[in-house]
């Protein structure tokens, strides 16, 4: 039987179901609240700067050439050579002192160059002390 017996004598029935309408009326309210505030939900987004020209092109520029094998060539004054990236920063430093203080020194790689290359290029320059260095990127071909 399901009749407990209380303490007065009295018998109370024990309870054996839950009551599950204040339950769903709780769920129903956030369910509402959510189907009402998620339409005024804008997605984030990242603002990315965007490329542009500089205003003024410098007349001499060093570039750094990377290649998809991972060679590095030196442009400068027209001439182009190839150097070992241990030797980057002091051949390319050399060269700086002979120009203006102003010279930047341009890393140009390939689309299908390493990041991780790319990065041990601008590391050799910073290491001599080069600090206009600036990015681009060539398509393969």
């Amino acid at each position: 039987m399901s009749a407990l017996a209380s303490r007065s004598g009295t018998r109370r029935r024990s309870m054996n179901e839950i009551n599950m309408v204040p339950f769903i009326d709780v769920m129903l309210v956030l369910l509402i609240i959510f189907m009402v505030t998620a339409p005024m939900l804008t997605p984030s987004s990242v603002n990315v700067p965007s490329v542009g020209k500089g205003a003024k092109v410098p007349k001499t520029r060093a570039d750094v050439l990377i290649d998809q094998d991972g060679s590095v060539r030196l442009r400068t004054d027209g001439n182009e050579r190839p150097v070992a990236l241990q030797h980057l920063g002091a051949t390319t430093s050399a060269w700086l002192k002979e120009q203006p203080e102003d010279t930047p020194v341009l890393i140009s790689a390939d689309k299908g160059v390493s990041y991780d290359s790319v990065m041990q290029a601008m590391s050799a320059l910073q290491r001599a002390g080069i600090t206009r260095v600036a990015l681009a990127v060539r398509s393969g071909g």
